[in-house]
């Protein structure tokens, strides 16, 4: 790759030149530390297009991000720079990367390439299985420690020799029964989307070889979200190279590392100058979204923190409106004084300095740190009429009960959809057990049929026992029957009676109850379950389209055509882009996101920061186990300052930060203190105290003054 170019090329139009000093380094390791609002994504498009521009290949370079709509959003962003090339660059996740990874090498590993990936339902239904427990809690704790163990890279056996109690030696037993429950059902959970693919590099040298080949460059977002697995992943993805010429570029922030809970480390960030030395380190402290006096809090918030790399964001916006602190005596009052701060900013002539125009709904955001705080917001912004969303909160499609339903649609729409045939056929239990369906799943992988195509086959009878090959002959040829009747029920009416009566057939009604300890949760769960059969219902009769849930006239279809469209359903859920609403969102959802006006609420200690109970005083237990819950808790404070900060700088123009002087703790009231981070704002105490329901009386008065005044002035020129 011949020397880059000056720094007037067109792909680094609109940079600063940390900007493009971070794109035309194109030779080694490069960290990038993109602080808050700093342009990192323009960082990554632009340099894109400087790899491209100096004759990397486009197929060459891979820009990997965490969540699928970012890497949508940096396709969109990198198809307007480049313009066609962009469509050859490879955008996606880490866990999309590790798919296509296994989905033309897995064979490595005896995955066939149509192995089915689990989601987070079906694992928790398999755990309850390998530990023959019947407790969804003690499930999902099990997943929960298994998954943390293959984040940093163990299987059941390494887990099982480091356990260093009967839980962990339990949950390695069940880990390793779970992990031959998979290999027989030809299936991956999501860690395994990494885990795996690590596996491949470090064991297959042909593999590894081939995809170093395939990488010539290849760009990190949010490299502080990365774990253990991640990191050794991209090691080996660019260990073709020496070390001080590996092409790949790291773009991240210490700052915002909020997801050491799932596995998320700063070790990686502090690897990389040790595992390649000649790493390039260039800082973006330049801040275009927020405001100097947002900018002043943030950097006050986080100044208390270790740093690996230390920065300073600054802004070019103006100092802006001062960084207002609100308190209220519980939620509830809370959550009125935020209503009011909405309604006062909209109001005419209120904030003149944080922009006029940013008036609509959809530039408000209340963040909270854990989902049961947003109910007070709900009903106060209810109550005033005011349009909202929760973000981050569960969508419809994503109910047990919901897929439960979508897996019996998607095995009739597809019978060698194994993910839907494993999920039908264990919900509700039919007396098919893991036993039966790992010889079937063995079977299959054999000779490379899907699991229903198998179910039929003439020789499969000497694999299995009569009474197995019977209950899976009867599950196979009910799944024809549905298919075929599921294709002549045409229209709404024909299209409800089918669906009641198949529920009644598989007596899930039945198996939702007996799943569930409380029959109020059973009951919710039911409701949901008539609404989708009505909403599925209606599509039959052509009374929704489905473009997007409008009701408009169409012609009917069957039932069968109905559940060939199935996967459109969630991505209709989520068509909420430019819906003119308040947002109410959990800071950890809200990161990566930005809005004019941000009030962050629930500010006080023992919610953010969220409880940190130090262990260090607990009497009793040695020294070494006293410093380690000493370091424990330091550990989470630095992390949830991290929260803090992340939850300030989505703020543009303007920033309320509320506490509450009590707040609910299960059925009680409890004295509640401002969070320490308030303090670490170093705010101006005379400028800060705000109570937005007087602002909003003033506003009414001085509109009720001129209305008055407008009044008089019109009698007056009507007298005259």
């Amino acid at each position: 790759m011949s020397a880059p170019s000056s720094p007037a090329s067109p792909v680094n139009h609109g940079l600063n030149l940390a900007q493009q000093e971070a794109v035309n380094y194109l030779h080694g390791p490069c960290l990038v530390l993109a602080g808050a609002g700093s342009g990192k994504t323009r960082v990554i498009t632009h340099k894109i297009g400087r790899l491209i521009q100096m004759g990397m290949p486009a197929p060459r370079i891979a820009a990997i991000t965490f969540t699928n709509k970012a890497a949508a959003e940096m396709r969109e962003r990198a198809k307007g720079l480049i313009g066609k090339a962009a469509k050859d660059v490879l955008v996606c996740t880490f866990h999309a990367l590790g798919v296509r990874m296994l989905r033309q090498d897995g064979d490595a590993l005896g995955l066939k390439p149509q192995f089915s990936i689990l989601d987070s339902d079906d694992v928790t239904s398999i755990l309850k299985d390998a530990g023959g427990s019947t407790d969804a809690a003690t499930a999902r704790q099990w997943q929960w420690t298994i998954s943390g163990w293959k984040s940093a890279g163990l299987n059941a056996a390494q887990a099982l020799a480091l356990a260093e109690d009967d839980n962990a030696r339990i949950t390695a037993t069940v880990m390793a029964r779970y992990e031959e429950r998979l290999t027989a059902y030809q299936s991956v959970d999501f860690d395994d989307l990494i885990s795996l693919p690590l596996k491949l590099l470090q064991d297959h040298a042909h593999v590894r070889q081939k995809w170093q080949a395939l990488m010539g460059h290849i760009l990190v977002d949010e490299y502080q979200d990365t774990n253990a697995t991640q990191y050794e992943m991209l090691k080996l993805l660019v260990g073709g190279n020496p070390a001080d010429s590996a092409r790949f570029t790291a773009v991240g922030d210490d700052d915002q590392s909020i997801y050491g809970w799932r596995g998320a480390t700063l070790d990686n960030l502090k690897k990389l100058p040790v595992d390649f030395p000649a790493l390039k380190v260039i800082k973006l402290e330049q801040n275009y979204r927020s405001t100097s006096a947002i900018l002043r809090a943030a950097n006050n918030v986080i100044g208390p923190n270790p740093k690996l790399f230390p920065k300073t964001l600054f802004s070019e916006l103006g100092e802006g409106e001062p960084v207002r602190v609100v308190d209220a005596d519980n939620e509830e009052h809370e959550a009125e004084r935020a209503v009011a701060r909405i309604q006062s900013l909209r109001a005419e002539g209120a904030l003149a300095q944080a922009g006029a125009q940013y008036k609509d709904f959809r530039h408000f955001a209340v963040l909270y740190r854990a989902n049961h705080q947003a109910k007070p917001f709900e009903k106060a912004l209810r109550k005033a009429g005011i349009p909202y969303k929760v973000s981050g909160g569960q969508s419809f499609f994503d109910r047990a009960e919901i897929r439960d339903l979508c897996a019996w649609f998607r095995l009739w729409a597809n019978n060698d959809d194994d993910p839907a045939f494993l999920r039908a056929v264990t919900t509700p239990k039919r007396g098919i057990g893991h036993q039966t369906l790992g010889t079937l799943g063995v079977y299959a992988s054999q000779y490379k049929l899907s699991l229903f195509e198998a179910l039929f086959s003439s020789s499969l009878g000497s694999a299995l026992g009569a009474k197995a090959l019977g209950s899976l002959h009867e599950f196979g040829r009910y799944v024809n029957d549905l298919q075929y009747r599921a294709r002549q029920t045409e229209g709404a009416e024909a299209a409800r009676a089918f669906i009641t009566e198949w529920l009644k057939e598989i007596g899930y009604e039945k198996h939702l109850y007996d799943g569930e300890d409380s029959e109020k949760v059973a009951a919710a769960k039911w409701a949901n379950v008539m609404e989708f059969c009505d909403w599925m219902a209606q599509r039959c009769g052509g009374q929704i389209d489905d473009a997007g849930g409008a009701t408009i006239a169409r012609e009917t279809k069957s039932l069968l055509e109905v559940s060939q469209t199935i996967a459109l359903l969630s991505t209709i859920s989520e068509r909420e882009k430019d819906q003119d609403v308040v947002t109410l969102s959990t800071l950890h959802a809200a990161k990566g996101l930005e809005w004019p006006h941000v009030l962050l609420v629930g500010v006080t200690e023992g919610m953010l920061p969220f409880k940190l109970n130090d262990g260090a005083d607990t009497p009793g237990g040695s020294e070494r186990a006293h410093e380690a819950a000493i370091d424990d808790v330091a550990t989470r404070l630095q992390e949830e300052r991290r929260l803090m900060y992340v939850g300030i700088t989505r703020a543009q123009r303007s920033l309320a930060v509320s506490w509450t002087r009590r707040r609910k703790k299960g059925r009680d009231m409890v004295t509640a203190l401002p969070s320490r981070f308030i303090a670490e704002m170093g705010l101006d105490q005379t400028t800060v105290k705000e109570d937005p329901r007087e602002k909003l009386r003033a506003l009414r008065a001085e509109f009720a003054k001129k209305a008055q005044e407008t009044a008089a002035a019109q009698t007056q020129a009507g007298l005259a």
